[in-house]
């Protein structure tokens, strides 16, 4: 059964796309834990984050950099965090988190945000990679 990163990759579900290639997409977490919290995501799906390729991580990295500058410039924050977590959803992935001036990510509080405003900001974001 396809994950729900694959059924968005496919367009399936909706997302608040950030940006898109032929090997990656990024778009805005549903339940950010910061303003500007990204996902970003390869389009192959495999669960274990170390199981992808040298090759697709690789590009998985690439992909994800301007993508954290754009953020950066765009979210006022410190730095943009990255991390890999495992067990939520069967697809390897990145999150792209602003941090503040602690440094300090909680994966237990979630940022309070709507879908217009996440479209907003995925727009914001997704203008400063152009």
């Amino acid at each position: 059964m396809s994950s729900i990163f694959t059924k968005i990759i496919e367009g399936e579900i909706p997302c608040h796309k950030v940006a898109e290639n032929e090997y990656c997409l990024a778009f805005m977490d549903i339940n950010p834990v910061a303003e500007g919290h990204v996902l970003v995501v390869p389009k192959i799906e495999v669960d274990y984050f170390f199981d992808l390729s040298d090759e697709t991580l690789a590009r998985l990295m690439q992909f994800a950099k301007p993508i954290a500058k754009a953020i950066e410039a765009e979210v006022p924050c410190q730095r943009i965090g990255v991390t890999v977590l495992g067990l939520e959803v069967p697809h390897a992935h990145v999150h792209l988190v602003p941090l503040d001036e602690r440094g300090l990510i909680s994966f237990r509080k979630k940022f309070k945000t709507d879908h217009e405003q996440l479209a907003a900001l995925a727009a914001k974001i997704a203008a400063r990679l152009e």
